[in-house]
């Protein structure tokens, strides 16, 4: 199609305007806040409310001259500016896009170089503005390459580009664009983004703050000019003169009045004329400076054009005044109601150009500090909710935007004050050890519906601790001949009374873990021989083997020396705290107050009816530190050992300094899984004593009681600690230590193969993997048999071991 050319003064000459049609003008005097309206010849209307609104004016009397007007647009526009936009798919809880695409044509010109003479920022910033400016809106061109990719875009001038409507009934035929030379082009709609803030009622039509503000405008203007006026004229004040008209004529008056230089930019002007026979009389109005109060109107004014942007004064730079937390308030209420919306207005206007039906593209908001309160906000009632355990740790995990954890300890709830764990499946009841030994999910069982396929890899059924506590009082009664005497039991009584270890810190636990980052730390007390005489094992070859095939693989032998250092330092602790439990319930502190005190005579009023206090009594957490910090050390010497005879087998002077990470952290595996059945023990107990005081006549009975709970379930717990220990450990350390001396080592899942072994454990039998690589049992991922990490049916009473070879495949 030929291009036309018309003179712009001559373009009014060819409307589609029908000529029959009343035209209205509506008119507010004030510069551009005038607008005008034409009649309609369809039903999208031709000439709109757009058509009288004067870009000119508003850019030189409103945005280049009135200052909120500038910094209320400037604001907006830097922002549009800063901010890169990006392009995704999906979006997260949090609003972020799940897969974030790097490379799209429309982001090298909207991000890169639009066009050759502006960069994307300074474009997006153009285009910010003249939507803020324009009630017509703002005009894109697109340009693409053969191809139909994007290769830059242009801003067009808004007053000089026309929507023309179909005839025919669609929204719009073409564009026509009148360039400076007075050329006309036809611009396709597939070629032009038009961008606005719709209007309600007229489709052609956008809408801009400054409709609403443009009196406010006015009034500021005025209002600044009055006063400069006022200054310029040494600020003196109006006033009114009174004149003897009788001697004047017409043409005098006229002179006269025309003297006074009406007007504001003649304020404070003062005029001498002339007095006639009947004298002339003054009467100055400034006994009271009340020049417009400028002042009051200046203030109005700037309040009235910042509410119409939406735009508060503290984000504008002056948060004066107001508190830092009004002002953060304001800047997150100016992100959420008008900057965000802006945005999304512009990134909105390039989506059909993305390429995509499943791409999105909007602004990166993720380093702007406001839009963070709501997620601060949220954190901080997630943490108030953790802590009074009405959440979980993966709940909060998730409302803070971090991945779960997803074990039985992240979650449970944790119930304040004293965090006692509240499961979230049966299942985890056994991992947080709330469950006593015997229980559905307790220690030694396997899930509901789940038959052991190995008899003995469960512990024997404890005691019942929901039946009849007089019961449990009188089988105790029964056994306290048989369980009191001069025993380790009396014996760890007596050093109880006088040992000074119950005051002890609890930074006992958080030693012993650094102590077992050492590597030259070795156990203590009785577990020391123990583990002393581990160390000289030597490693070696499987039979059948030829020499020069390094080849290792642990025996019977290492899980039972293991088994008893870990039970030789045990002991003297389950004995230890039977006597300090004994202890403290024959104290006077602990009967005060209750029925168990022995009154001394009638004026004895120290009795009452009030319950022992059981937890302070069994003290677990005190023991559990105690247990930690004990086996951390034992479970560190055995695991180095069993390192140092891995890496000798496979030609190693000593284990890889990368080992040594991976076998701190499976020690601490270890030690937290015996954590758990220890403190399933001592809630056991617990139970028992809460429901045996009802029945129990003194303390005596009470002291019974625990006497025959360490003796039938003391050694059950112990032995399975020991056990689970050991076998975790040695194959963690050996497996560790493999995996950091190269990944041309395979290892092989070894059983007993016996009646004994569990199912999931039989199918994996013979299954050979690289190092590092997870064996998948039962559907659960377990780097080495008894793996701490896996569920406990899986790994309690586990007797599993690994055979490891180097590959000899090329």
């Amino acid at each position: 199609m030929a291009k036309r050319r018309w003179l712009p003064s001559l373009r009014s000459l060819v409307t589609s305007a029908r000529r029959d049609t009343e035209a209205k003008q509506i008119t507010w005097s004030g510069g551009y806040t005038s607008t005008s309206y034409a009649g309609t010849s369809n039903i999208w209307s031709t000439e709109g409310r757009a058509d009288g609104w004067d870009i000119g004016r508003v850019v030189t009397e409103g945005y280049e001259r009135v200052v909120w007007v500038y910094k209320a647009i400037d604001t907006m526009g830097k922002h549009a500016s800063r901010l890169p936009l990006e392009v995704g798919r999906g979006l997260t809880e949090d609003g972020e896009f799940e897969e974030v695409v790097e490379d799209n044509p429309l982001l090298r010109v909207l991000n890169g170089r639009a066009n050759p003479v502006e960069t994307g920022p300074q474009f997006r910033k153009r285009l910010s503005a003249q939507i803020l400016l324009s009630k017509r809106g703002a005009f894109v061109e697109v340009t693409r390459s053969n191809r139909g990719t994007i290769t830059r875009l242009d801003l067009l001038p808004p007053d000089r580009v026309i929507p023309v409507p179909d005839p025919r009934g669609e929204y719009i035929a073409h564009f026509e664009f009148t360039t400076l030379h007075g050329e006309v082009r036809e611009l396709d709609p597939e070629r032009v983004r038009w961008i606005r803030d719709p209007h309600p009622t007229d489709p052609f039509s956008g809408t801009t703050p400054l409709e609403a503000a443009g009196i406010s405008i006015e009034l500021d203007h005025l209002s600044r000019l009055y006063n400069v006026a006022f200054i310029k004229n040494d600020a003196r004040p109006g006033g009114i003169v009174a004149v003897d008209t009788s001697s004047l004529s017409d043409k005098e008056m006229d002179r006269l009045e025309a003297r006074f230089l009406p007007g504001s930019e003649f304020a404070g002007h003062v005029s001498v004329v002339g007095s006639g026979p009947g004298g002339m009389n003054y009467v100055d109005l400034a006994a009271r400076p009340r020049e417009m109060a400028y002042e009051a109107a200046a203030q109005n004014a700037k309040i009235e054009i910042l509410g119409a942007f939406g735009v508060p004064e503290s984000v504008t730079g002056n948060a004066s005044g107001r508190t830092f937390d009004n002002a953060e308030q304001e800047e997150y209420g100016f992100w959420i109601h008008t900057e965000l919306p802006h945005l999304k207005l512009i990134s909105d206007a390039f989506a059909s150009d993305l390429g995509g039906l499943d791409l999105s593209i909007r602004f990166d908001t993720s380093t702007v500090e406001a839009l963070e309160l709501p997620r601060r906000k949220r954190r901080a009632e997630a943490r108030e909710e953790w802590n009074a355990g009405l959440i979980t740790v993966d709940e909060y995990r998730r409302r803070a935007g971090l991945p779960v954890f997803d074990n039985a300890h992240t979650r449970a709830l944790w119930i304040s004050p004293q965090k006692a764990p509240v499961p979230a499946r049966p299942e985890d009841a056994a991992a947080l050890g709330i469950a006593g030994p015997g229980a559905p999910g307790g220690p030694g069982q396997l899930p509901p519906g789940q038959a052991p396929a190995d008899p003995n890899a469960a512990l024997p059924p404890a005691a019942d601790t929901s039946g009849d506590a007089a019961a449990a009082v009188a089988q105790a009664r029964a056994d306290a001949d048989r369980t009191a005497g001069p025993g380790v039991a009396a014996a760890a009584v007596d050093a109880a009374r006088a040992s000074s270890t119950l005051n002890e810190g609890p930074a006992a636990a958080t030693a012993a873990v650094a102590a077992a980052r050492q590597a030259e730390v070795q156990p203590p007390g009785e577990a020391a021989a123990a583990v002393a005489q581990a160390l000289g094992i030597q490693a070696k070859a499987l039979p059948g083997e030829a020499a020069e095939a390094p080849s290792f693989e642990v025996t019977d032998t290492d899980f039972d020396r293991g088994n008893a250092a870990v039970a030789v330092a045990l002991a003297p602790l389950f004995d230890r705290q039977e006597g300090v439990i004994i202890a403290r319930l024959r104290s006077p502190k602990a009967r005060k107050g209750t029925p168990f005190w022995k009154d001394d005579g009638p004026s004895d009023t120290r009795g009452g009816t009030a319950a022992l206090d059981i937890d302070r009594i069994v003290g677990t957490d005190r023991w559990l530190e105690e247990i930690d910090s004990t086996l951390a050390r034992v479970l560190a010497g055995v695991a180095r050992t069993t390192a140092e005879r891995t890496a000798v087998a496979f030609g190693a002077a000593e284990p890889p300094a990368l080992a040594s990470g991976a076998i701190v952290a499976l020690v601490l595996d270890a030690v937290a899984a015996a954590e758990q059945t220890a403190r399933g023990f001592l809630d056991a107990l617990s139970t028992l004593l809460a429901q045996g005081q009802a029945a129990a006549d003194d303390v005596d009975d009470l002291v019974a009681l625990v006497r025959t709970t360490f003796t039938d379930l003391g050694p059950r717990a112990a032995a399975t600690i020991a056990e689970t220990a050991a076998v975790a450990t040695v194959n963690g350390a050996t497996d560790s230590t493999a995996a950091a001396l190269g990944p041309d080592i395979v290892r092989t899942w070894v059983t007993r193969r016996d009646d004994r072994v569990r199912a999931a454990h039989a199918a994996a039998d013979g299954v050979t993997l690289p190092v590092g690589t997870p064996f998948h049992v039962d559907g659960y991922p377990m780097r080495f048999p008894a793996d701490q990490l896996a569920p406990l049916h899986l790994t309690i009473n586990c007797r599993c071991r690994l055979r490891y070879r180097l590959d000899a495949r090329p």
